[in-house]
């Protein structure tokens, strides 16, 4: 059964009230906060006298199931600021909701009820719960939230529940849970050994083991081979500056709260950069330029810093200090459409070569705030419009989020979907015809004129930290050949062998390739079984037959290839040269 997606939406928003009704009938002293309707289902934040426990959900979900089978209406009525006071009194989180309203100007609010239920809410809702399809919804878990996100007020229990079209589409989605866990990034990153945190260290502030920083550094010089084919140069920058800097880009005023202050010992202040734009503009500042020779294409890998909050920091995914494969180019406005469609092609030949699917947003301003940006509307409008005619030149798949772009430009922002449909943002190009103004960036035009410089800002993976949390789950941790951080085991099949092991590793090694040696005291299946957990693509058993064959100058030998390989590399013997040629070429 097929239900529309707006339908879909009004049956999570009634069942985050059921699931409220159903919690006061557990616990009546219970004080609400809010209940929205998410993505795959519902969630209602609640103060309750004592901790939620696995016995609850069931008991829960049960009454759930009976509220629902009672066909009750969801009614809506419109309040008074003052009645609505009264009406919540003993409800905390309403009231502060309701004051809020108030101090906007608000002078009504609206109630949805449902037998002697009512909740503070917009809607909207369906019509009555016999609408609700059979089996459809199912409490998952509970977890910790605090009020309105705030780190500093009460923290809250947060009951999730999963909703869907059919009991088939809840098992599925069920399903997809599960493999997610186990490709959860978090997990395999410490079980392949590619990062760790240290509480000594910090929370957020992710530390590379050796086989991890492969993956970093193949991935960048990656990035940094497509870029050079497109006239890109390679910039350093410090990690702190003076606040006068962000003073004059706008992001101080904009996002100080965000950025890690220091105060020097003679009272100089200075920030950690939690982006590099505005150093790049100094670069493209230090001397005049001719039109003849722009643009200026300026890219670099480098650390940022932000104060991201305790409770947001999650994994690889959001964390105090990433790694930007950041770019800027400095161009004429004239340059602007080359420029961008080149990086879209990069783009496409990136994230191509891992087998995902991209989706374009528009990340366009919200004319109803333009408080929150720089410039006018004219040219905002301008921009966004090029930005447009370029993703339809390129025949892109897209949409447009109102009020997605950066306070200085529109963006073009690309999501791109894993193995297992699940949508990511990634690589981001942004249009910006402010920044350089404020700087005061121009070139001398073929009049003899200064004229005003245009910015583009690049970034491929964006985070690296964040890309690989997408990457790893993606792929499951199975990398392919050229990225995987060890490409080769060597697995002696017993102490006999062990020098004809290290022998033809040091060969490959030599070659080029990444490999390990296992001279364990395990069986041979063993070994196997252990570099399949790693998931390294190839494995050599050395034995008698092998020692035989390394006479051979050409040094031939078989790989085990994982299964996801075999097909591709299913002829063997192999030289070492055979081995390095699923590097793709840009690297």
């Amino acid at each position: 059964m097929s239900i529309e997606p707006d339908q879909l939406y009004k049956i999570r928003h009634s069942l985050a009230h059921v699931l409220a009704m159903a919690v006061l009938e557990v616990f009546p002293e219970a004080k609400l906060a809010i209940g929205p309707p998410v993505d795959n289902g519902f969630y209602y934040d609640l103060d309750l006298p004592r901790a939620l426990s696995p016995e609850d959900l069931p008991d829960i979900q049960s009454r759930m199931e009976k509220i629902v089978a009672q066909k009750l209406d969801f009614t809506v009525s419109e309040h008074s600021i003052e009645e609505a006071l009264k009406d919540f009194a003993d409800q905390p989180y309403k009231k502060e909701l309701i004051e809020d309203l108030a101090a906007k100007g608000e002078k009504t609010v609206t109630y949805y009820t449902s037998g002697t239920f009512f909740d503070l809410c917009k809607g909207p809702h369906l019509a009555n719960t016999s609408e609700v399809p059979k089996a459809c919804f199912e409490l998952s878990h509970a977890a910790g939230a605090y009020w309105r996100g705030d780190e500093k007020r009460p923290m809250l229990q947060r009951i999730y529940g999963i909703c869907f079209e059919s009991r088939d589409a809840v098992k599925t989605y069920k399903a997809q849970v599960e493999e997610a866990k186990k490709r959860d990034h978090r997990k395999l990153g410490v079980e392949l050994d590619l990062f760790t945190f240290s509480d000594l260290v910090g929370s957020g502030l992710p530390l590379w083991t050796p086989k991890g920083n492969i993956l970093r550094l193949l991935l960048d010089e990656y990035v940094w081979n497509l870029r050079r084919g497109y006239g890109y140069e390679r910039v350093e920058i410090p990690h702190i500056t003076k606040k006068d800097l962000y003073e004059k880009s706008g992001h101080w005023e904009k996002f100080q709260d965000e950025l890690f202050h220091i105060t020097t010992r003679e009272g100089h202040e200075f920030v950690m950069k939690p982006m590099n734009c505005p150093h790049h503009t100094q670069i493209f500042a230090r001397r005049k330029w001719s039109y003849r020779e722009m643009p200026q294409r300026y890219s670099n890998t480098t650390m940022c810093y932000r104060d991201e909050q305790s409770g947001e920091l999650t994994g690889l995914s959001r964390l105090r200090s990433f790694t930007q494969d950041d770019a800027h180019v400095f161009c004429r406005y004239d340059q602007a459409q080359s420029e961008i469609l080149n990086v879209l092609n990069i783009i496409e030949q990136f994230y191509g070569r891992f087998g995902f699917t991209l989706k374009a947003r528009l990340s366009f301003h919200d004319p109803e705030n333009m408080g929150a940006y720089l410039g006018d509307a004219a040219t905002w409008e301008k921009s966004e419009s090029e930005l447009k005619a370029l993703v339809e030149q390129k025949g892109l798949d897209y949409f447009v989020g109102i009020g997605e772009a950066a306070f200085y430009g529109p963006k073009i922002d690309f999501m791109a979907s894993d193995s297992l449909g699940r949508p990511h943002q990634v690589a981001t190009v942004q249009l910006d015809m402010l920044m350089p103004g404020r700087f005061g960036l121009t070139y001398t035009g073929e009049s003899g004129q200064e004229e005003p410089v245009l910015m583009i800002h690049v970034a491929i993976m964006g985070s690296i930290e964040r890309f690989l949390s997408v990457l790893i789950e993606h792929l499951a941790g199975n990398f392919p050949y050229w990225l995987a951080p060890t490409q080769i085991a060597v697995l002696a099949v017993s102490d006999q062998f062990n020098g004809a092991a290290e022998e033809l590793a040091q060969k490959l090694r030599t070659d080029g390739l990444r490999v390990v040696v296992d001279t364990s005291a395990e069986s041979v299946g063993k070994k196997i079984r252990t570099a399949s957990l790693q998931k390294i693509p190839g494995k050599i058993v050395v034995g008698q037959q092998e020692v035989d064959s390394a006479k051979d100058a050409e040094m031939t030998f078989k790989v085990n290839w994982r299964t996801d390989l075999a097909e591709k590399y299913s002829e063997g013997p192999y030289t070492a040269q055979n081995l390095i040629q699923d590097v793709p070429s840009a690297v």
